[in-house]
């Protein structure tokens, strides 16, 4: 399930948590809210966009080797 948390304090920030979309597909999801909320003061990565490059990485790896015994 996607889920977008939003905090906002009495001095105007807000916080914003994003979870259930794996890799930086969250930045596409959440860019036209950043827009209209302002400047965006740091961003903090979490272990679903991690897992995303492991997959990604993996996934290239294993599709070098099947390659290479595909074509031997």
């Amino acid at each position: 399930m996607e889920t977008l948390e939003f905090i906002i304090y009495p001095d105007g920030r807000v916080q914003e948590k994003v979870t259930g979309i794996v890799g930086n597909s969250c930045a596409e999801v959440t860019a036209a809210i950043e827009e209209k909320l302002g400047l965006v003061l740091s961003q903090q990565p979490t272990s679903e966009y991690f897992a995303s490059l492991v997959q990604e990485q993996s996934g290239i790896v294993n599709s070098q080797t099947t390659y290479s015994d595909w074509s031997s």
